[in-house]
């Protein structure tokens, strides 16, 4: 199958090396996305192994399951926060390594049908999961001004949050705002462009995160570590901005204070310059890895 898209996944070694101890061992990828870093562990990995890979995105599952084609892995179109009952289901006690990268895939960002990218026009959209009844463009037509600069600000850590709420208010009185570009445009009016970044990056960043309760699925799948991994086992995750990385940062240091658990990664490690010049997507990914050592 042809995909206008390149897919490289980030840091597939360094995470292969701190997380496939076991190479008999049962892992979970709990953002299965097109399968880069699966693909690759399953190179590493023995017959006996398995990988249970979990994704919101149908299609993007589907894609995953099309290039690897192996049986070791099991796909599931689920959130990594249904893994513990998926897993006792399996009649597994735990598992030995479990991998979240909490970045959009290529297939995400490049496809214009999803909405995800300033430089595509496409449907206001952005849901991972096409099923789940709240888009994008349903939160910036719909809700309240309140709520719309609590978002840019909490999840976009937008400053001119309440300049970019007013503006979304008036122009949806003209019309509903329908499409990406119909969204640019409005954070155009009252933003300057300033560097290489869009004015309006970080308000699509809030309205993703806000559509899929992003930073609220992170802290359960983090609370759910405990009652995954096996004693040996490691969790990396992979986040890509600091909303994310503070919330992974606090978990791991309080586990880290209990005897049960060991820091890995004292401090996040990131791509070197040699990935982030073959793969520009990576530059922001930072890297934490933590052990349950009994």
């Amino acid at each position: 199958m042809t995909q206008p898209w390149t897919h490289i996944p980030i840091m597939v070694e360094k995470i292969a090396d701190f997380l496939l101890r076991d190479p008999d061992g049962i892992y979970i990828d709990g953002t299965l996305g097109l399968g880069g870093h699966t693909h690759y562990f399953l190179s590493r990995l023995s017959p006996q192994a398995r990988v249970f890979g979990f994704d919101k995105d149908e299609e993007a599952l589907r894609l995953a399951q099309e290039r690897i084609a192996d049986n070791r892995l099991v796909a599931f179109h689920a959130s990594y926060t249904q893994a513990p009952k998926i897993i006792r289901q399996a009649g597994l006690p735990g598992v030995n390594g479990i991998l979240l990268d909490l970045g959009l895939s290529s297939y995400q960002l490049d496809n214009p049908a999803r909405g995800f990218s300033i430089m595509h026009n496409g449907p206001l959209d952005m849901r991972f999961d096409l099923s789940s009844p709240l888009s994008a463009a349903d939160i910036v037509n719909t809700w309240p001004l309140q709520e719309l600069e609590r978002i840019l600000k909490d999840f976009g850590e937008e400053r001119q949050a309440n300049k970019i709420a007013l503006a979304i208010m008036r122009a949806r009185k003209e019309a509903p705002l329908q499409t990406t570009e119909d969204l640019k445009k409005v954070v155009e009016q009252v933003l300057p462009r300033h560097g290489k970044n869009h004015p309006a990056t970080q308000t699509f960043q809030a309205l993703r995160i806000a559509c899929n309760a992003e930073l609220e699925t992170v802290q359960k799948a983090l609370q759910l570590l405990p009652e995954l991994l096996l004693p040996g086992g490691r969790a990396a995750i992979l986040t890509f901005h600091s909303l994310e990385d503070r919330l992974v940062k606090n978990c791991f240091k309080q586990l880290a204070e209990q005897e049960a658990w060991q820091l890995i990664t004292k401090h996040p490690l990131a791509p070197d310059y040699q990935e982030i010049r073959q793969n520009r997507r990576a530059r922001s990914a930072k890297l934490r890895v933590i052990e349950r050592i009994k």
